[in-house]
């Protein structure tokens, strides 16, 4: 047995709203089909997969994990993501992995996840 690729990850949020708009408008992903469940939500696709999952912390029940810590995504076009984060008002953070040829942004979605962009060297 072995892992294959990451499948999702789900996070609790206060505004089910706030959060949907952040992941649309800020980190690049944008909502899709979600099967229909008594608890609300959203999932968050990344092309054709549905990486992200929130859910309303208005409908659980108490059984949950909390807001997990950080989430990674890899992406493309690190100066029009600096400048569309720039713009837009948001704080970010920087870090270079020069032994990886990687560059990482940090920002903070509406409920204090860490949102972590992975831009691999660009060849």
């Amino acid at each position: 047995m072995s892992i294959q690729s990451l499948d999702h990850y789900t996070i609790n949020v206060a505004d089910l709203d706030a959060s949907v708009k952040f992941y649309e408008d800020v980190v690049g992903l944008h909502k899709g089909e979600r099967p229909p469940v008594p608890i609300p939500g959203a999932w968050l696709y990344c092309g054709d997969l549905p990486v992200v999952h929130l859910v309303s912390e208005t409908g659980r029940d108490g059984d949950g994990t909390g807001t997990l810590d950080h989430v990674a995504f890899r992406a493309v076009d690190l100066g029009a993501y600096t400048k569309r984060l720039s713009d837009g008002g948001f704080k970010f953070k920087e870090r270079d992995i020069p032994s990886m040829d990687l560059h990482q942004v940090f920002l903070k979605d509406p409920d204090g996840v860490t949102i972590e962009l992975n831009f691999w060297k660009e060849t």
